[in-house]
């Protein structure tokens, strides 16, 4: 099985696996442990809990942003 790399053994020591972050220090811990040569994207989900069949609880939308 082949060793990790430096830089990502670096970056996943930054991260606590079983702590769950807010939104604002997810963000900011994904910007930190990047190494990247290229621009990386995050996907997010969340569960909002409402019931798509009925026309008052759609959800709709995208929202991109760049920092």
């Amino acid at each position: 099985m082949p060793r990790k790399g430096k830089k990502y053994r670096e970056a996943l020591a930054k991260i606590d696996r079983i702590k769950r972050y807010d939104v604002k220090d997810a963000l900011s811990l994904v910007l930190e442990t990047s190494y990247a040569n290229f621009d990386e994207s995050v996907d997010v989900a969340f569960r909002l809990g409402v019931n798509p069949r009925h026309a008052d609880q759609m959800v709709r939308g995208i929202s991109r942003c760049s920092f």
